[in-house]
């Protein structure tokens, strides 16, 4: 019989994991709707055209592809199969794959039900994608994304509104010492045009978007593989130099002196991020939260204005969020000039966070709080009795279901973790009282009902 097991890139969730993730998915709800985002749901699967072509090449190697049901191979192209040529023979065998994020389903969606819609629409949507990354800490083939999106406006006040969620959420989730990166596609088309690269844009984005991973010198690496020559090298890594300024709007300035001056995308582009910068540090968003980032990138082929991603200081993994605005995200399902912006909260690099700084408070776990022990058989009416008063109380409390001896039953409730034990012998039941145990400290004490119910409600 073979061992169990799960693909790599995949987990288990256990119950305390599952308590801790419905708590950060119950609070991401709560802001998501204040902001008045509604909720929609997209399959699992979709058609595998309408994934291709909308990631990149590199993001298109990544889409899980899904066999054709039955004899996939009946209509399989033979030619192909004889040479080995994969790229040709996938037509013929897969016509659906796994969702790779939530966007692109959210544009389908988007274009399908356009007559139920009210525009701007604003959603989010909380469910699992899958990548062919390869698996590593905090990079998984199976993870959440939790997005929010307003599509119909092209106003910056949208930015705004996300730059305040992202703050909101992360705040409310006590994530330790994120930062809000900013950049803007076109500030980047417009550094292309500068240096003469605007036709290799997309080589720029992809090994840009590779820098937290592969570094500065990588990322020469990189562009020399894509064919740019040592000058144009040399420019392009000459934004990293304004990393070296911790102020924002230091380091914008010192990206508009790169631009050309009479490149009107470009400087509008500034002006609009100038813009948005000011605008969130005046609603609240905390300054020391917010970065401007010349290289952020996003290699994501469907964005064309500003960007976005979330880092946290000292942290396990890479970036936590992400998003950006999308101009025409639509207009690849027909209907065309529907502009929209979007962010995406990574619940699974989140948790990976939270964990990493033990910064999980004591209200995400579901766990019982209280065991009622069964000492005897004559025990069992009063213990289901106290059990319904504690959970009309409104504390989470369970009772050992049979007559065991007193060590099995508490170490149960050690496992448990529950904060209280209660039971009553033959003596105490004679009383009318109860024996309270404090788990944490050792502590007994021989109470009435009542009074059972108001330490254990009071303490927790």
């Amino acid at each position: 019989m073979s061992k169990p097991s799960i693909p790599k890139g995949t987990r288990d969730f256990g119950p305390v994991i599952m308590a801790r993730r419905n708590w950060m998915f119950s609070i991401m709800r709560r802001s998501f709707e204040r902001y008045g985002f509604q909720p929609i749901e997209t399959p699992a699967m979709e058609s595998l055209s309408t994934l291709t072509g909308k990631y990149g090449d590199e993001g298109d190697q990544l889409i899980f592809k899904l066999l054709n049901n039955g004899d996939f191979m009946a209509k399989a192209n033979s030619n192909a199969l004889d040479s080995k040529d994969s790229k040709a023979l996938l037509p013929s065998i897969s016509k659906k794959a796994l969702r790779y994020d939530l966007t692109v389903p959210f544009a389908r969606f988007v274009v399908m039900s356009r007559n139920d819609l009210a525009f701007p629409f604003r959603r989010y949507q909380m469910q699992t994608v899958w990548r062919g990354d390869r698996p590593g800490k905090g990079r998984y083939q199976e993870f959440t994304q939790c997005d929010a999106d307003i599509i119909g406006s092209e106003s910056i006040l949208c930015e705004l509104d996300l730059m305040q969620l992202f703050n909101e959420v992360l705040s409310g989730l006590g994530v330790p010492g994120y930062q809000i990166m900013v950049n803007d596609r076109r500030l980047l088309n417009g550094l292309a045009r500068s240096w003469g690269i605007e036709s290799q844009f997309s080589d720029l984005t992809v090994a840009l978007d590779k820098w937290d991973k592969i570094g500065e010198d990588g990322v020469r690496k990189e562009l020399h593989e894509r064919g740019m020559s040592s000058e144009q090298i040399e420019n392009v890594m000459s934004i990293f130099d304004l990393l070296d300024s911790q102020d924002v709007f230091a380091r914008l300035k010192g990206v508009q002196a790169l631009l050309l001056p009479e490149d009107e995308e470009a400087q509008n582009a500034h002006n609009e991020v100038l813009k948005l910068l000011e605008m969130a540090i005046d609603s609240g968003v905390p300054i020391s939260c917010i970065s401007f980032d010349p290289t952020l990138a996003r290699g994501l082929n469907y964005y064309t204005g500003a960007i976005f991603e979330v880092r946290v200081k000292d942290a396990p993994v890479g970036s936590i969020c992400g998003g950006g605005r999308y101009a025409n995200l639509t207009g690849i399902f027909g209907w065309e000039g529907m502009s929209g912006v979007g962010i995406s909260f990574g619940a699974d690099r989140i948790y990976d966070v939270l964990e990493h700084f033990q910064a999980f408070p004591v209200e995400s776990s579901t766990g019982p709080q209280v065991l009622v022990l069964m000492l005897d058989h004559d025990a069992e009416a009063g213990v289901l009795k106290m059990t319904s008063a504690l959970r009309n109380k409104g504390i989470r409390a369970s009772a050992y279901p049979s007559v065991a001896k007193l060590k099995k039953q508490m170490k149960y409730a050690a496992d448990l973790g529950v904060n209280f034990v209660v039971m009553a012998g033959e003596e105490e039941r004679l009383q009318k009282e109860w024996t309270v145990r404090h788990m944490e400290t050792g502590q007994q004490q021989q109470l009435s009902e009542a009074a059972v119910l108001d330490l254990i409600r009071t303490t927790l």
